[in-house]
């Protein structure tokens, strides 16, 4: 047996200058003619050889590198995941590595470098690891990227760029890096914009647009001087503004910078000879981060915004958790109004109207209740204007309007040897504009066999007092057919007591405001209010009269409102004197019992 070995010699056997003379020696010629820089790994991850190219690329001599780690040379070794794949490949394990490194050179300079390890050919230990100059084509991207994340007019950063740096504000660990864990943001719009673009044109527009961002980073500057971080200013589109606070100290430090842009942009802008003033509205949120969502800081901002706008402009408003919720509400009844009338979600209840010569009750007026699945029962203040904003209040009115002519019917059919009581229902202006009324009255009285004078219906002063064309000519042909009309809330509109004696009214509801004076005790004199309070009733009470006309106090609650009222001359009480609103059923049982000065149940 000869003294020879008959199997392989393992690796770790290898003489290593062996290796660089045995298996190495096909590269040289290869490095030392090719322009990529390369260098041959050994398994070790030792560098065996390099090329010229790479000692030029990383600014060392190519032999310096020699023996060197090649994981340190190309920045992999402080990278845990990039040094596990370089360990990947060179144990064959993982064919390629392919990443990008930032690499500095001995002189200061730096290299954007793609780096390529893979293992050599041949099934020879080691890898072979090439090494790319893309620092022209990285300036490239990152200018592109500029663009396209800057705004052309202002060069601040766009809508894109700012909702990248809130989102990642967003999700960054809270208190990472002694941050705390708050956000804010001052959401800006210009005050008349629109008005400079259509008069002086967008030319003027732009250079107007550029003059604000620039003193809105000027404001960013100062306010980040004695801070670890400025607030980041974008031009969010058209004349809208943001100032992105992360890490933010509290509402102060947002109303603080909110001050500084409001003051900053109070000055006027010299724009080549053109001399403009403007103002800005702003929306102020602070918030943690923790729980928000960009999208929720944005729609808080906007509607902050727009409460500055409505408040009169020229300032910035704080977000407040209380009037959102009741926006939010209001919204929420909006959109589920006609469906809630489909559903029957709405019902009458009925105050008496209560004559103050005899105390008996001589009609009901119909008042809409809302029972919301949500909400619970809603008075019509909570939702009637909501109705006449959508155009809602048209199937709603007509609603109320058979329900209340049937119910008065039965009342009538239930007791035919009683004087039956008349029903009144509220109507909106818009129901007069938006529908056929007398058509729908005159249907409605026919379905349910109603006599005409046994409805009234119930107008604002402000509906009724500036009628004219179709309005007038609806409540003319509503009075031909004997329906009674009555004005509600008189004495708060616009009271022109001349033109009443033209309109087909029937009756006057003093509005609330006037019998609240009247609440003191005859023999507490020391509580007299002004006197003036009943002068101008009484006076309001005899020129209804001369008019043919009768009058209704609303919210009667003392006897002693109710005495005097009677004493000058009142005809109608309504109030919790007599009753609150109550369901029809109650209202039989006082029928019934023939009771008519009801008292407060």
């Amino acid at each position: 047996m000869s003294g020879t070995s008959e199997g392989p010699t393992p690796a770790a056997d290898l003489d290593r200058s062996a290796v660089t003379h045995s298996h190495y020696t096909t590269y040289h010629r290869v490095f030392a003619t090719a322009p990529l820089a390369m260098a041959v790994v050994g398994p070790d991850g030792l560098v065996v050889t390099a090329n010229t190219a790479l000692g030029e690329l990383l600014g060392i001599d190519a032999d310096t590198a020699v023996g060197r780690s090649a994981a340190d040379l190309v920045d992999l070794a402080g990278d845990a995941r990039g040094r596990h794949a370089f360990q990947e490949v060179l144990g064959g394990r993982q064919t390629r590595l392919r990443c990008t490194r930032r690499l500095k050179q001995p002189g200061g300079n730096s290299v954007w470098a793609q780096i390529t390890l893979a293992p050599l050919s041949g099934g020879e230990p080691g890898a072979l690891m090439s090494v790319t100059d893309i620092s022209a084509s990285r300036e490239l991207q990152a200018q592109l990227r500029h663009l396209l994340m800057h705004d052309p007019v202002t060069r601040l950063p766009n809508r894109t760029l700012f909702f990248e740096r809130l989102t990642a504000a967003l999700e960054a660990e809270p208190y990472e890096q002694g941050g705390t864990g708050r956000i804010g943001l001052c959401y800006l719009d210009l005050d008349g914009f629109k008005a400079v673009n259509d008069t002086l044109g967008h030319r003027v527009g732009d250079r107007l647009l550029s003059a604000v961002a620039g003193r809105l980073t000027r404001v960013a500057d100062a306010a980040g001087y004695a801070r670890a971080a400025t607030p980041l200013v974008a031009r969010l589109g058209g004349d809208e503004f943001a100032l992105l606070v992360e890490d933010s100290t509290g509402t102060e430090q947002l109303a603080d910078l909110a001050d500084s842009a409001l003051k900053a942009l109070q000055e006027p802008f010299d724009l080549a000879g053109q001399r403009l003033s403007l103002t800005a509205s702003i929306g102020v949120v602070e918030r943690h981060t923790a729980g928000t969502t960009a999208t929720g800081l944005m729609q808080a901002a906007d509607t902050t915004l727009y409460w500055a706008k409505a408040d009169g402009k020229a300032r910035w408003t704080l977000f407040d958790p209380e009037r959102n919720a009741h926006r939010m509400t209001r919204q929420a009844l909006s959109s589920t109004l006609r469906p809630a009338i489909e559903r029957g979600e709405f019902a009458l209840e009925y105050q008496p109207l209560v004559a103050m010569e005899d105390g008996r009750l001589n009609g009901v007026e119909a008042l809409i209740r809302w029972h919301h699945p949500q909400f619970g029962t809603l008075t019509p203040n909570r939702f009637i204007g909501l109705a006449e904003e959508d155009g809602s209040i048209v199937q709603l009115g007509r609603w109320a309007l058979v329900t209340a002519c049937r119910q008065a019917r039965r009342w009538q059919l239930d007791r035919p040897g009683e004087p039956p009581i008349f029903v009144s229902v509220n109507v909106a202006v818009r129901q007069v504009w938006d529908s056929d009324l007398v058509a729908d009255v005159a249907e409605t009285l026919a379905e349910t066999g109603l006599a005409p004078h046994l409805l009234q219906l119930e107008l604002t002063e402000s509906a009724v007092m500036g009628s004219a064309g179709r309005p007038l000519q609806a409540l003319q042909a509503l009075s031909d057919m004997g329906v009674r009309i009555a004005i509600d809330d008189f004495g708060t509109g616009y009271s022109n007591l001349a033109y009443l004696s033209r309109l087909p009214v029937s009756a006057l509801k003093l509005d609330g405001s006037f019998v609240r004076g009247f609440q003191y005790e005859e023999a507490a004199r020391d509580a007299m209010p002004n006197p003036a309070d009943e002068v101008v009733v009484e006076a309001m009470i005899q020129l209804a009269h001369r008019l043919g006309l009768t009058v209704t106090a609303e919210c009667v609650e003392t006897s002693a409102q109710a005495s005097r009222l009677r004493r000058i001359g009142c005809d109608t009480g309504q109030g919790w004197l007599y009753s609150r609103p109550v369901p029809p059923d109650r209202i039989s049982e006082l029928l019934g019992a023939r009771t008519y000065a009801v008292g407060n149940p």
